[in-house]
């Protein structure tokens, strides 16, 4: 038995008193107070908001150690929890985030841990995102005596230390490992300079949406009514993304043949901020097309991962670049796409050259697997046992 299960057994062993947050802490909300940030004069104390800390500025308004909540905005985590910070010395919060004082009673680091357990999904409304301080102040929150307090805090914090460090030392490899894949990937992809560089028009169509078959918000429409519109925000480490679509109806899908998204078109980024940003099409599980944005390279006569590769190399990544100019709006035009001059060795090599870069970017980039997803697999254990921890029988 552990010492957290023989002090349950010894301090609570039929449950414990739920209580509602506002009872088991000092909620502070009425002394925030916000500036704008045209009045905000740079200085050393942090200004938080919904989700951190926004800016610095050179005066405070509370003096101590706090939880903070966020009230409107961004204020929900994709698993439905609520985004918790905690804040200690002399701060300013404004009126985007709960703030919370320890009460005699409940140590304000279990309210820490175990607020980030609660699922506020059903307490989130408006079309910006809102907490309100009435729903927050009556969260259900179980307060087991002192000692097992003090334990689940103990194990909560020094799981969180192991799963920062093993992190930190996970980013750190992944960031190695990237430079060397990096520089490895941009030297076989140089192809020691004995093989024919060829126009990007010459391997490839270059398609991309016509101005006047642009689509409007009329035109959007529910999942199962349209086909996915893909755009910039779909292209994450370079792999396509379809966590969160935007769809179009039939009609504005068919009016397009010429963009419709087939297997193994390799789709870039033409314009905006995320200009050069590419992807290869693979295992596509809806009808897909384009938004504005983007272009797709059809009708491929290489190896549609060896032009991928190229793309996302280094050098080609420049020329795109030095093309798209240095503007507000970054834009390279298809024309001048088209003449991006591509190293072409042999079918033959372009697929060896593949196989060894696919090892690295498994390891690198993959969302499914390698580093990354260790590090998101580290997160999701330290969640899984928190919860567990903070699961408590409520009294008869």
């Amino acid at each position: 038995m552990s010492r957290l299960d023989e002090l349950i057994q010894e301090y609570c062993p039929d449950g414990v008193e739920y209580r509602q947050l506002k009872d088991c802490c000092n909620v502070l909300d009425k002394k925030r107070k916000p500036i704008t940030k045209a009045a905000r004069e740079t200085g050393i104390y942090p200004y938080y908001g919904a989700n951190g800390i926004q800016d610095y500025v050179v005066d405070y308004i509370f003096d101590g150690t706090f939880i903070l909540v966020g009230e409107d905005g961004s204020v929900i985590t994709p698993t439905g929890r609520p985004v918790v910070n905690w804040a200690e010395g002399k701060i300013w919060v404004n009126n985007h985030a709960h703030i919370v004082a320890e009460r005699e009673g409940v140590l304000l680091r279990f309210l820490y841990h175990f607020i980030q357990t609660v699922d506020v999904t059903a307490f989130i409304h408006g079309n910006i995102p809102k907490f309100t301080g009435g729903n927050f102040k009556s969260l259900q929150v179980p307060i087991p005596p002192l000692p097992v307090q003090e334990e689940i805090v103990r194990i909560l914090d020094s799981f969180a230390e192991l799963t920062a460090e093993l992190q930190d030392k996970l980013q750190a490899e992944l960031q190695a490992r990237k430079k060397q894949y990096g520089y490895y990937k941009d030297s076989l992809l140089a192809c020691a300079g004995n093989v024919p560089m060829v126009a990007l028009g010459d391997l490839c169509l270059i398609k991309g949406r016509i101005g006047f078959r642009g689509y409007t918000q009329k035109d959007i429409v529910e999942k199962g009514n349209g086909a996915i519109s893909l755009s910039p925000g779909n292209i994450v480490f370079n792999h396509l993304n379809l966590d969160e679509c935007k769809y179009i109806s039939w009609e504005k899908y068919y009016e397009s043949p010429e963009i419709m998204i087939e297997e193994h078109d390799v789709i870039l980024c033409k314009t905006g901020s995320t200009v050069g940003k590419v992807t290869v099409v693979e295992d596509l599980p809806e009808k897909a097309t384009l938004n504005p944005q983007l272009v797709v390279l059809k009708d491929l006569k290489c190896n549609c991962r060896y032009l991928f590769y190229q793309l996302s190399g280094s050098i080609i990544q420049q020329q795109i670049r030095s093309s798209a100019g240095v503007g507000s709006v970054p834009n390279i035009s298809q024309k001048a796409l088209s003449k991006i001059l591509i190293p072409l060795p042999s079918i033959e090599q372009q697929e060896k050259l593949v196989d060894i870069l696919d090892g690295f970017d498994t390891l690198c980039n993959d969302l499914t697997s390698g580093l990354p997803a260790e590090i998101e697999s580290r997160q999701k254990q330290y969640e899984y046992y928190r919860d567990k921890l903070l699961t408590f029988k409520p009294l008869p």
